[in-house]
């Protein structure tokens, strides 16, 4: 039943960017039937007939886009710049905001070898060195990346950093700023055509909250 439905199927991750991005969908109308955050679901049907969520690990919502299994979702640009499929970037929703760092122990003196970065960033960390004239080792990794440079496994890391919190409490510090971070709307080229009249009214309505949202209004 759920493999025909030919609605909006928008796809969200959970934590900080569902917690903002669930108010900006309700000023249009659209509101989960129930608490995405304590059900065990993946499909949420809403309070409209003609949209569902799908609830993925952020890192999984671009792939999701790109290959029609949701139309449209949202997700942080962190996670686009590594990725590599089609997707358009239809609109900053500017929540969920932090900043790509490189991050050390703190007052440690780097050696002079070849530097090892440990992060789930890859892509990201590469060409960021790249564009310094520096050649690197990228170490990949999929969460605690504080601990690489405890345990000498790496010589920095790149992550995302919101308050840095997480880096002080585990004795680093945060050094070169990559780019900033915000959540984007995001589409897949084939429904972007094929449902533009669904999803512009939405649009109209996103852009209008992001632009209040940004005016304190």
């Amino acid at each position: 039943m759920m493999s025909n439905f030919d609605g909006l199927t928008i796809a969200l991750s959970k934590g900080r960017i569902l917690d903002e991005t669930l108010p900006l969908f309700d000023r249009a109308g659209i509101r989960p039937l129930e608490d995405m955050n304590k059900s065990r679901k993946l499909i949420f049907q809403t309070s409209s007939p003609a949209v569902r969520f799908l609830l993925l690990r952020a890192s999984d919502v671009p792939t999701y886009v790109a290959h029609g299994a949701a139309d449209v979702g949202i997700s942080g640009k962190d996670v686009l710049m590594e990725y590599d499929g089609d997707v358009y970037e239809l609109l900053d929703l500017n929540i969920a905001k932090c900043r790509l760092m490189t991050a050390g122990v703190k007052g440690a003196v780097l050696p002079k070898r070849r530097l090892r970065i440990a992060t789930k960033y890859a892509k990201v960390a590469k060409d960021y060195f790249a564009s310094r004239g520096e050649q690197v080792d990228i170490i990949k990794l999929y969460g605690s990346m504080e601990l690489a440079p405890l345990v000498g496994l790496g010589d920095l890391i790149v992550d995302v950093v919101d308050t840095g919190n997480t880096l002080r409490a585990n004795g680093l510090e945060p050094l070169e700023e990559i780019c900033q971070v915000s959540s984007r709307l995001i589409a897949n080229p084939v429904s972007h055509k094929r449902k533009l009249a669904q999803l512009e009214p939405i649009l109209e309505i996103l852009h209008d909250a992001v632009k209040k949202q940004h005016l304190g209004l």
